[in-house]
């Protein structure tokens, strides 16, 4: 089970929203889509969907049941009146899925819900709401699964939960697609990236070795850090326990390394994305 694109195009009068896109998402695996608000991101996914027509190129979704891909476009579209299970019965009977009330109490245990809750959804969390649409978009058992910024608007711990919840999804054997304009969140959860910017595919691979490639800048948090001898050597800035040390991603084990002999104890190490390098690579 698989999607792909190849060579999509997408134009809007004299806007082009997509020029010659390929991407592919293996079952199993969560790739992530990144790039700038307006760089083409929610028309690809739509193309994807089957929502809109490509006016170049081709999609395949390799599925053997009744749908082939599911997904969330921009935010969950809810029946704020409706409590959770309501809003799964009407997309159940849209979809020609079951409405059996055991079977919908199981997507919603799926997904982290309770069952037992009868209050419309318009109390719900904007977490709740991401975990319900996930719902929706799992009736029908898609081999594919589509989420469009699906940690917008959250707070850390929702991200955190809702990230869990889709690894925990990829154990299901499908393949997961998920945009973000955030790189940390889709560093942190997907194995292959595509970065898009100007309706362009402009950078995409192993996400650790993307990572990697355009990091020159690592944040290193501990105690007594500011007072090492080791970083004395590099470019730093102090940020309370922490220090931003301009090293590239060669460097970092052996100044981990040296810090450790110094027996500075190091709580985190986080690379910062030199952004414009990855959103602008220099042709070779």
């Amino acid at each position: 089970m698989s999607i792909s694109c190849r060579q999509v195009s997408k134009q809007y009068g004299s806007v082009i929203a997509l020029q010659n896109v390929s991407i592919s998402c293996k079952a199993g695996e969560i790739c992530g889509i990144v790039g700038a608000n307006g760089a083409g991101k929610t028309t690809l996914f739509k193309i994807l969907i089957g929502l809109v027509t490509p006016d170049n190129g081709s999609v395949t979704i390799e599925n053997t049941g009744k749908k082939k891909a599911g997904g969330i476009i921009e935010k969950p579209a809810l029946y704020e009146y409706l409590t959770a299970y309501e809003n799964l019965k009407v997309f159940a009977k849209m979809q020609g899925a079951s409405t059996d009330k055991n079977i919908l109490y199981q997507f919603l245990k799926r997904v982290g819900l309770p069952i037992d809750r009868k209050d419309p959804v318009r109390n719900y969390s904007m977490g709740m709401k991401q975990r319900l649409g996930i719902a929706i978009a799992l009736l029908n058992n898609p081999s594919c699964l589509i989420l469009d910024e699906p940690f917008s608007g959250l707070d850390p711990m929702g991200i955190e939960s809702l990230r869990n919840l889709i690894l925990k999804l990829s154990e299901e054997n499908l393949a997961i697609l998920i945009s973000s304009h955030i790189v940390d969140v889709l560093s942190k959860l997907c194995s292959k990236l595509y970065v898009i910017n100007n309706g362009s595919i402009v950078n995409s691979g192993d996400t650790a070795t993307l990572i990697s490639e355009n990091t020159n800048e690592y944040t290193i948090c501990g105690s007594g850090i500011a007072d090492s001898k080791t970083l004395q050597k590099y470019e730093t800035i102090e940020r309370g326990n922490c220090v931003m040390v301009s090293v590239s991603s060669k460097e970092i084990p052996k100044v981990l390394q040296q810090l450790a002999e110094e027996q500075i104890s190091i709580t985190s190490c986080t690379p910062e994305v030199d952004l414009q390098k990855l959103f602008h690579p220099i042709s070779q």
